[in-house]
């Protein structure tokens, strides 16, 4: 499941209802106190209520006789089927679940005249409202044996989903509207759908940059703990059959102690009934922990501050490099505050670049808040959510192309006056490409520009920039700055785009790649070396249409037994690693009339 957005109400600084869109990466921007970490703690209750907890204090002070905070998320790529009574099967589609939109949206409302506020769940839905059949999910099996009986319905008496989808079926008007059907109380198959639902949720990792320094509860030890938790999620068709063995075990010995009461008092016996109750996700969570000592044995917690926040470089990379081998069928968020939070402005980079390919990965989300003006510009423009006040002090979240000036105003983003010449590509797999290119052909002529380190080039991605280089882009469009367009050769309508920037008459200059695609400059080793693939490198796609990306997405998801195809973009980003691989040699075997050589010489020859 991925989480497409969240609405909070009545929560702190935020009294009215406001909805903010989730992607892959999302940023939220904004001055100190501004309201950005308050959304990422509204989450972090939503999903676990553990490091953050609900508290009566969190009610928005103007919230008068409203007692209740809510908190809505949404999601889509939703499980395609649900396990209910007796292992019956049905989907959310089925029980009329979803959204007019198709998404999943939960509610949960924490009641604050309570001391310890706790969640009523409902499910907001598209649902019958008709008489007679609004109500289906809570009645029981006989009641709706009952129903059928009425109607003279041809379905079996035995699993709810299909007496359910029968009656519905045989309502001439079912009077969809939006409802919210609670989930929470023990209500027949709303509680057990719930709990499948609860299942499905993504894994949510708070990281806050005020943490105690404790070895046991701090920066460094929430990523061990997720870590825990992801890793138990993989686990969980194991740990289902112990808690089958345990249940069997505790049936049995619970039958003989019934049995055993019977002889002694048959009326109190008849009076018990044994249940077992599994162990929820968290609590297995919680048998596990993970200590980290450094050089020497010194405790983690006895390092400076810069050195802890380093070890969640290391856990993104480490982590971005685990999905990159394995298929985890339960997504995962991470959110982090401030992460540039005493870190050196390389190290700030690093952590970037991690966010960036975390998130790149199936399964994964990243969420972020910074204030540093550093950060922001290295950021994906469509990633941002600009936090700000209007004069009433009403907290307003904005996104979209429209508010990166004034984004740039308030973080102090500014054009970097050193850039000479704009480097215009088409994502960012292209990027990684270009700059590894760049740095093998200057290491054999230092007159050729490396782009992994002069300033001089700025490069945009035409697909989504980074809010530094969207500012770039537009002062420096007044400053008279060329371009250069270098697009892949594999679509045709990218001619006439090229012909425009060659007839601008400003120094810009334009051309399409003589392969098929950037992927196709790779060498065959390189691919080899970064995952263990092979696969045929060709200029152009086979017979069968199926260009670098998807072959490699075919081979690497049968090799590691990934459930179907990666998508091609994803495929691109796991290629983008085989870059690094490149070596002059294999540049020039696969472009021997030293096309990439020529882009860069004139290049060069701009600044």
């Amino acid at each position: 499941m991925r989480l497409t957005s969240i609405t909070v109400e009545n929560f702190r600084c935020y009294k009215s209802p406001i909805t903010v869109n989730i992607g892959e990466l999302t940023t939220f921007v904004g001055k100190n106190d501004i309201g950005k970490s308050t959304l990422l703690e509204a989450i972090e209750i939503f999903f676990n209520n553990q490091l953050i907890k609900c508290e009566q204090a969190d009610l928005n002070i103007f919230s008068g006789e409203n007692k209740n905070i809510i908190i809505i998320c949404e999601f889509d790529q939703l499980p395609t089927s649900l396990s209910v009574d007796s292992g019956a099967e049905t989907n959310l589609k089925d029980e009329f679940l979803l959204t007019n939109a198709n998404t999943l949206k939960i509610k949960k409302v924490y009641d604050c005249s309570k001391k310890a506020p706790t969640a009523d769940i409902f499910i907001v839905a598209s649902h019958p409202t008709a008489e007679g059949v609004s109500d289906l999910l809570e009645l029981k099996e006989k009641d709706l044996q009952k129903i059928v009986k009425d109607r003279k319905l041809d379905v079996g008496l035995k699993g709810n989903p299909l007496m359910r989808q029968a009656i519905w079926q045989s309502t001439e008007e079912l009077n969809l509207k939006e409802v919210e059907i609670p989930v929470s109380k023990p209500k027949e198959d709303s509680k057990r759908i719930w709990e499948q639902i609860e299942s499905y949720l993504p894994l949510f990792a708070l990281f806050q940059s005020d943490r105690n320094s404790q070895d046991s509860d701090s920066e460094v030890q929430n990523p061990m703990k997720a870590a825990i938790a992801t890793a138990i999620s993989e686990v969980q068709e194991d740990i289902e059959r112990i808690q089958q063995k345990v249940r069997e075990k505790a049936e049995e010995i619970a039958f003989n102690t019934h049995e055993a009461l019977k002889t002694i008092d048959p009326q109190l016996a008849n009076q018990l009934v044994p249940q077992f109750v599994p162990p929820t996700t968290a609590k297995w969570t919680g048998l596990f922990n993970i200590g980290m000592d450094t050089d020497d044995g010194i405790p983690l917690n006895k390092r400076g501050s810069g050195i802890r926040r380093m070890i969640l470089v290391s856990f993104f990379k480490a982590e971005a490099e685990r999905r990159l081998r394995s298929s985890n069928k339960r997504s995962i968020i991470y959110a982090l505050e401030e992460p540039e939070t005493a870190q050196h402005p390389n190290n700030q980079k690093i952590l970037i670049e991690s966010f960036k390919e975390l998130s790149n990965q199936a399964g994964c989300q990243v969420i972020l808040t910074t204030h540093s003006p550093g950060l922001a510009g290295e950021l994906p423009a469509e990633s941002i959510r600009f936090v700000t006040r209007n004069e009433q002090s009403v907290p307003i979240i904005q996104e979209g192309s429209d508010i990166f000036e004034e984004v740039a105003k308030v973080l102090g983003v500014t054009p970097d006056s050193r850039v000479k010449v704009i480097l215009c590509l088409e994502g960012p797999t292209d990027v990684i490409a270009m700059k590894e290119f760049s740095r093998i052909l200057h290491e054999k002529d230092n007159t050729i520009i490396n782009l992994t380190s002069d300033p001089r080039v700025a490069i945009i991605t035409l697909g989504g920039s980074t809010l530094k280089h969207w500012v770039s882009e537009n002062y420096l469009k007044n400053l008279g700055r060329p371009e250069v367009h270098i697009y892949d050769g594999d679509v045709a309508t990218y001619r006439s785009a090229i012909d425009h920037v060659n007839l601008r008459g400003n120094g810009s200059w334009g051309t399409l790649c003589k392969k098929h695609e950037i992927e196709s400059y790779l060498h065959t080793d390189a691919i080899i070396e970064s995952h263990d693939v092979i696969i045929p490198v060709t200029d152009t796609p086979g017979t069968d249409g199926k260009g670098v990306p998807r072959l490699f997405a075919e081979i690497y998801s049968q090799k590691h037994s990934f459930d179907g195809v990666m998508k091609d973009n994803n495929a691109k980003v796991y290629l983008g690693r085989a870059f690094e691989k490149m070596t002059y040699d294999r540049l020039s075997e696969r472009d021997p009339d030293g096309e990439v050589q020529l882009w860069f010489s004139k290049i060069s020859a701009m600044l």
